[in-house]
């Protein structure tokens, strides 16, 4: 059974095969979908917080979480920018390669060692690689180690405690149940399932608070309209 979801129904669309979109399942909320066209996406097709995203990135970037590309190839091709990409999905560093992104593998960040970047990108709710609130101190901890002098990170997340709202306004969510950001999920395409895997939101308070006591100066730069926000980190003059 095929676990590489995201790599599969990005071959489809790439091969002119699409037929459905993915289908993704948390224990406690409705099913939702991922229109697989949407990966592809251009520049002007992505939201503002993504373009917001794409015109602060600089020197040479590391694409985290790339998927079919689309951010990539706006950098390398419109930025001129030296762009590495990569992802843990096989199917879509296929497609990169593909669709002409000249430096991109398969790659797990947490693995990724001996090499710096000017930009650490992570979008499309980057704060979700993360997985779980307890493992964000040693995730901030090796991405300082990927980062330039000067060099930068730009996330994007969402504050989901609006999930957690009760018709008065006011907001009930089980504390005994850890932070409410963090979901469990699983990805459905034709018929094949992946593993549940956690995926995290974080607030931006919470952001900066865990990126203040990891040396690094988290600064808000825009606010979407759907509680979504993008922060940019950078080392604190301190820590360098």
């Amino acid at each position: 059974m095929s676990k590489d979801i995201f790599g599969e129904a990005i071959k489809d669309f790439y091969h002119n095969e699409y037929k459905e979109d993915i289908v993704v399942q948390a224990p406690d909320f409705d099913d939702d979908i991922i229109p697989i066209p949407y990966l592809f996406r251009s520049y002007e097709e992505m939201p503002l917080l993504e373009q917001k995203a794409l015109d602060l990135a600089d020197g040479e970037v590391l694409d985290v979480g790339c998927g079919a590309g689309s951010h990539s190839l706006y950098l390398q091709e419109h930025k001129k920018l030296k762009v590495h990409a990569i992802d843990i999905s096989e199917g879509a560093i296929e497609i990169c390669k593909k669709r002409g992104i000249q430096t991109t593998n398969v790659q797990d960040i947490l693995k990724l060692q001996k090499k710096q970047y000017d930009t650490l990108l992570f979008l499309m709710n980057g704060s979700g690689i993360i997985g779980k609130l307890s493992d964000i101190d040693r995730f901030f901890t090796h991405l300082k180690t990927l980062l330039k002098p000067n060099g930068q990170i730009l996330m994007d997340s969402s504050d989901i405690s609006y999930l957690f709202a009760e018709e008065d306004g006011s907001f009930w969510i089980d504390a005994s149940k850890g932070y409410y950001g963090e979901m469990q999920y699983k990805m459905i395409y034709k018929n094949h399932s992946s593993d549940w895997f956690p995926w995290l939101y974080i607030d931006y308070n919470t952001l900066q608070n865990a990126a203040n006591s990891n040396g690094l100066l988290c600064e808000l730069i825009l606010e979407g309209e759907s509680n979504d926000y993008l922060a940019k980190l950078t080392m604190a003059t301190d820590s360098l």
